[in-house]
Parts: structure tokens; sequence; C-alpha cells
């Protein structure tokens, strides 16, 4: 299967039934690995940074732009126009660099609830957890996320009238957003995971069957052993 290619959604329930049992639990295992690895991993990870140095890169010469509309001159304002033209071409292509991502990583969800519903494997579910990859998502997005903060309030809060421009203010409080909302896209995707893989691991008790008054004549009189194929 192709890098790029997704697993393919696991098979009905009643199909399920006739196939190998342990060809469908190594299925399940492999593609769960893999999906895994696509929503969890250091690629996952770096392609989110990439996007948002993206949006950094084009809050740059949006921040260049306002720089140079202010400064009034003609040659300023072609310098200016420039900018803004650079600016659209990188911003535009990160938002839709991130759209695709979100569209990717919801159907890699949806596929990851659904192979995990396929069936229970207790060594394969526990591998699920990725504490290790968690931590790394954890870690990385507090300090970029405290970094981003700091930069956004140090520079409102260090501007002095006559020395700092309103662009060069609203530019270091618009990048530090960028890495401050990048961080919470990290944090919350942690949590998401954590919760997620605490359900999987540890799913609830079935309910208890409520009796009925068949279901008590039948426990009262002999017990009559039923085909698993008498429902086909």
């Amino acid at each position: 299967m192709p890098s790029r290619e997704l697993p393919p959604p696991p098979p009905p329930a009643h199909l399920r039934e006739w196939l190998d049992e342990g060809v469908v639990r190594a299925d399940r295992a492999r593609f769960l690995a893999d999906l895994s690895r696509r929503s969890l991993g250091p690629g996952r990870l770096l392609s989110l940074w990439g996007v948002a140095a993206a949006f950094a890169l084009g809050w740059t010469f949006v921040g260049l732009a306002v720089m140079s509309f202010a400064s009034g001159g003609p040659l300023e304002y072609l310098v200016g126009a420039v900018h803004s033209v650079i600016a659209l071409g990188v911003l535009v292509p990160a938002g839709l660099c991130f759209a695709r991502g979100a569209r990717r990583e919801r159907q890699v969800r949806q596929l990851l609830c659904a192979w995990v519903v396929a069936g229970r494997d207790p060594e394969t579910d526990a591998r699920l957890r990725a504490p290790a990859r968690s931590l790394v998502w954890l870690v990385a997005s507090l300090v970029l996320g405290a970094s981003g903060l700091w930069m956004a309030f140090a520079s409102a809060a260090g501007a002095r009238p006559g020395t700092d421009t309103y662009g060069e203010v609203a530019y270091f409080m618009g990048f530090g957003m960028i890495l401050w909302i990048t961080a919470l896209l990290g944090l919350a995707k942690t949590a998401t995971h954590y919760r997620w893989a605490l359900r999987t691991t540890h799913p609830g008790p079935p309910d208890a069957p409520r009796p009925t008054p068949s279901g008590a004549a039948a426990q009262s009189g002999p017990v009559r052993r039923k085909s698993s194929l008498a429902g086909v």
C-alpha cells in the first residue's frame, strides 16, 4: 500500500463472520498501527508546524507591506504592493494545505474508530495509547504556546511611543498568536487522542440484560443451545 494511501475500511460485520479470524486480527493490528502513526506521528507534527511556518511567513510579508505603506513614499507604496502580492501567494496555499490536512485528519480518525470496533485485541489496543508520541506532542505544544504568548504580550507591553510603530507591534503580536494557536491545536489533539485511547483500552462494562417474561420462562425450563448460524 502506498504511503499516501489510507488503509481500507473494515469489512461489514456480517462478512467478518465468514472470514478467517487470524487474518482479520492481523489486518486490524497493521492498519491501526499505520493509522495511529499518521494521526500522532512526528510527520503529522512537522506537517502542522510547516503550515504554521507558512502562515508566519505570509504574516511577515503582511507586516512588511503595512510598514511600507506607513512610510508614505511612492517607492514604498510599490514595495508594499509587492509584499502584499507575495503575502497573498503564501497565505492562500497555506490555508488550502490546512483545510486539506484537517479533512485528512477526519478521515484517519473515522478509520481508526471503525477498525477499533471491528474486534478486540488487548495487545494491539494497548499500543494505541502511544505515550511517547503523546508526550512529544504535549511538550512541544507547551513550549510553542509559551513562546507565542511571551512574544505577543511582551511586544505589546514593551512598546514605546516614538520608538516602536503600530505596524511592528501588530506584526509581533500576530506572529505570537500564530504560534499560540498552533500550540492550542497540538494540545487539543493530544487531549482528544488521550480520551479516545482511554475509551478504547478501557471499554465500559456491557449493559446487563433486562429480564423479560419470555426470558424468565426460558431460564426456568431446560437450557437449549442454538447454533451461531441460527439467525442467518
